[in-house]
């Protein structure tokens, strides 16, 4: 007899779970978005204290990891390379579905992200030490680590995933902060943005990513 973990799990209760948290992420990203432009150019008193708070606790190596996860998040390699070779990846795992998965959920965290960037037009600190494009709210960096958190999260569930990720995506956001590339609340929308997509794009690849995940777990079961 197989083991549960076996099965495909692509229940209708839990295929619109997943796009209710996605869709409402996204919204509370929008929110906050739309806050923010109210303000003006006025910073919510966490981002003002943080940012100054960081200019004063400036560290050379801290400094220098920062542009490190700046690369590493962003440009080519962030937006390019890492999902095509993620992709790679899962292609040579047998995994063709949950490749296209991973592509179509970058694109469309990617896709979201710019639309605000150019709909709220945020002001990003005076203090910035890197080159970023326009627009501050959402980090596309943040939102880029929590896109690939997420979809890592959906394609292997185990907790050890769970909390690399989440590390992943608080690193990324403590950088762009450190940098003062964004404010705070920045990566915060980033990070809910970031989710959300994958979360949406999870649902609509729901069916063929659960089959393949369960395939994946009946090649793995000893052979008796």
């Amino acid at each position: 007899m197989e083991r549960a973990t076996t099965r495909p799990d692509a229940s209708p209760s839990r295929l619109i779970a997943v796009t209710v948290v996605g869709v409402g992420l996204i919204g509370l990203g929008a929110l906050l978005g739309w806050v923010i432009f109210l303000r003006g150019e006025e910073p919510f008193a966490i981002d003002v204290w943080w940012n100054g708070l960081l200019v004063e606790w400036w560290v050379p190596a801290i400094g220098g990891f920062s542009r490190v996860m700046n690369w590493l998040g962003g440009g080519w390699f962030g937006v390019l390379a890492v999902p095509i070779l993620g992709a790679g990846a899962l292609v040579l795992l047998r995994r063709p579905w949950s490749a296209a998965y991973f592509l179509a959920a970058e694109i469309v965290s990617v896709a979201i992200v710019q639309v605000l960037k150019h709909l709220f037009g945020r002001v990003r600190p005076e203090e910035i030490l890197v080159l970023s494009d326009v627009g501050s709210y959402p980090s596309g960096h943040v939102a880029n680590a929590a896109t690939i958190a997420t979809v890592a999260v959906v394609l292997f569930p185990r907790l050890l995933v769970v909390v690399v990720g989440a590390g992943w995506v608080v690193l990324m956001a403590f950088s762009r902060t450190y940098l003062h590339a964004h404010w705070v609340s920045d990566t915060v929308g980033g990070a809910l943005v970031g989710t959300g997509a994958a979360l949406v794009v999870a649902a609509a690849f729901w069916s063929q990513i659960s089959r393949e995940r369960a395939d994946a777990a009946r090649r793995r079961l000893p052979v008796e």
